[in-house]
């Protein structure tokens, strides 16, 4: 299956679980923020104590526990690997 078919869907449960669907992969991620590439672009999960509990390659999904402070979609340009980058040496 093409994993840029697969619908994008993200589903919040009282802040404490986040399930992602359309992920293409996992750039990063600690108990702090995690960086996800998905079909619509790059999300950026921040929050406390955030783990995965549960990671389905095949389908594309991704269950993360933790407190989520918020969510926020990058856009897919180049401009991403450098602020990436940037962010890195700072």
């Amino acid at each position: 299956m093409d994993k840029d078919i697969v619908n994008h869907n993200v589903t919040i449960n009282s802040r404490k679980n986040i399930i992602i669907t359309g992920v293409k992969k996992i750039d990063s991620f600690d108990e702090h923020e995690f960086l996800v590439d998905t079909n619509m672009g790059y999300m950026t999960i921040k929050g406390n104590n955030l783990e995965i509990i549960k990671l389905d390659t095949l389908e594309g999904q991704i269950s993360i526990k933790g407190m989520i402070d918020s969510l926020d979609y990058k856009d897919n340009s180049k401009n991403h690997e450098n602020s990436l980058f940037n962010k890195l040496f700072k």
